[in-house]
């Protein structure tokens, strides 16, 4: 890869992995909309590592929790920290089961095309408006019992569709239930660690055993990634003290409908289906 690409890839996962806009969906199109070499999923899923080490970094007090909860739960105590683990834990389990699914049924590789992020763009984009505009702001992180860890953890399934985004739809479900902006971000981001961190070990583990090298240019990749991804968390935090979601809501719509007048009127996106 050229470092032009490199410094991209950086700034897209970085960036949207934390930002309700889908970062698959963005790293599908990079390659069809430049004509670069689609960079593989191990590349993706360095640049997810990266983020999954920022946001540990970003939330290590919630992380210390949820370890402090584990030893709890472990000891049969009960506690706060070991209600997050538990829900956390709750939340990550159906994603895990949903991906091995995708993963060894083929559906991973048929949900790749331009066309599918067009339209999973504007249809989720639409519900994150919905769910953040009428949802009420009457809970907090402490107060998610393991009810609404499974309903959230449930919705993280659809960030399996490339488009989706996770962090979208577990913001918008959390939103849709009650919780403040600031809280359901914060619960996304943690559900994000082990879904994201399992999912990128299983592919780099798989390939690094299938005898894949992994060049200084992947690692710089996601390297990158990591630095990029804690300003868009400060950047997201801080923004929804304030703010609503509407910015990113319209910018999903938007964005979709670019795509899919791009595509009827008949540019054709290389090396994507």
């Amino acid at each position: 890869m050229s470092l032009e690409q490199i410094i991209v890839l950086a700034l897209i996962e970085g960036i949207a992995e934390f930002l309700p806009i889908s970062s698959s969906g963005h790293l599908i199109l990079l390659p069809a909309l430049t004509g670069w070499p689609d960079q593989g999923v191990v590349t993706d899923m360095v640049t997810i590592l990266g983020t999954v080490f920022a946001t540990i970094i970003f939330f290590w007090r919630d992380v210390v929790a949820q370890f402090r909860g584990l030893w709890d739960i472990a000891n049969k105590r009960q506690s706060a920290d070991a209600t997050l683990a538990s829900n956390i834990i709750i939340g990550t389990i159906p994603i895990l089961l949903a991906g091995v699914v995708f993963k060894f049924s083929g559906l991973s590789d048929s949900v790749r095309s331009p066309q599918l992020i067009a339209i999973t763009s504007i249809i989720f984009g639409t519900l994150l408006y919905l769910g953040d505009h009428y949802g009420l702001m009457r809970h907090t992180l402490r107060q998610i019992n393991w009810r609404s860890a499974l309903i959230i953890g449930l919705a993280q399934i659809l960030a399996l569709i490339p488009g989706s985004s996770r962090s979208g739809v577990t913001m918008t479900t959390a939103r849709g239930l009650g919780f403040a902006r600031a809280d359901a971000a914060r619960f996304s981001f943690l559900l994000s660690i082990p879904a994201n961190a399992a999912s990128a070990l299983f592919v780099i583990g798989g390939a690094v055993k299938a005898g894949a090298h992994i060049s200084g240019g992947v690692i710089l990749t996601g390297v990158l990634a990591f630095f990029i991804g804690l300003g868009a968390i400060t950047f997201l935090m801080r923004l929804l003290r304030t703010q609503s979601f509407l910015l990113f809501a319209i910018y999903r719509v938007v964005l979709g409908a670019v795509l899919l007048g791009l595509i009827y009127s008949g540019m054709k996106f290389g090396g994507v289906n």
